[in-house]
């Protein structure tokens, strides 16, 4: 692994290591009032307050735990879904072939984001209806990218072999299939991670995100939402922090899944 990818990794074991321990990381909580409004970084603070005296900081830990919770949700959800139909496709062909994949290219030609804004408004704000969403909006790419995989896989000999001894879809598929579709699977997954966190920073600092949830985008939702923030300098951390934390854990995600794709 280069070293790019080492860093990565570490930035991200650090991230679930934050996300995992986040009331024991920070001494104030993340959703009462621990100081003066508007308070400077201190030792206390290390972050400062919002215009409620909430304790940054907490806010920064608690947030990278939903982000892990939306970011590994969405992709487990969009990428077993997506796998799921991929192999059906790849394996049978035929009608359920072109059925599935007519589906799958409506979907992809659909504009996700501002579909993603109506249905979040229709289900209402929470964690789990922002991880449903956003995986009705994510499977297309790991059904395509499974679906060639196993095209290609079905062709070798040692599976037509299988089906002339009388192997069925399952026994193939746990025996021979989920093996060579497993590699691109798990880069695919990795690549979706990032995107439901950006896609849930969007919707949250939209306004649809579970205000309780104090995500990333929650928190610059409600930095942005205040008023005097062009007119002073409490932007420095209030805005920054969070920006940063979403810049860092995307940019590592995105180096890791670079390594992860040498392989």
């Amino acid at each position: 692994m280069s070293t790019s990818g080492k860093i990565s990794l570490g930035i991200l074991i650090l991230l679930l290591i934050i996300g995992i321990f986040a009331p024991v990381l920070s001494k104030h909580p993340y959703n009462i009032p621990s100081g003066a409004a508007l308070e400077a970084p201190t030792k206390a603070h290390i972050l400062g307050t919002d215009d409620l005296g909430i304790d940054l900081w907490a806010q920064i830990c608690i947030g990278t735990r939903i982000s892990i919770i939306v970011g590994f949700g969405t992709a487990l959800l969009a990428g077993v879904g997506g796998g799921i139909i991929g192999i059906i496709c790849g394996y049978y062909g035929g009608i359920v072939d072109r059925i599935l994949m007519r589906i799958t290219d409506i979907m992809i030609i659909l504009p996700d984001l501002p579909l993603m804004i109506i249905i979040g408004a229709f289900f209402g704000p929470s964690i789990f209806n922002i991880i449903i969403v956003l995986g009705l909006f994510s499977w297309t790419t790991p059904a395509r990218i499974v679906r060639a995989k196993v095209m290609s896989v079905t062709k070798e000999d040692y599976i037509i072999a299988a089906k002339s001894y009388g192997g069925g879809f399952y026994h193939i598929t746990k025996r021979h299939i989920l093996r060579e579709v497993f590699p691109v699977l798990m880069v695919s997954i990795i690549k979706l991670v990032n995107k439901a966190i950006i896609a849930e920073a969007s919707l949250s600092f939209l306004g649809l995100g579970d205000p309780n949830s104090k995500s990333w985008g929650i928190i610059l939702n409600h930095a942005m939402g205040f008023q005097g923030i062009y007119f002073t300098e409490y932007w420095k951390w209030w805005i920054v922090s969070p920006l940063v934390a979403i810049t860092v854990t995307v940019m590592s995600i995105a180096f890791l899944g670079r390594e992860i794709e040498k392989i």
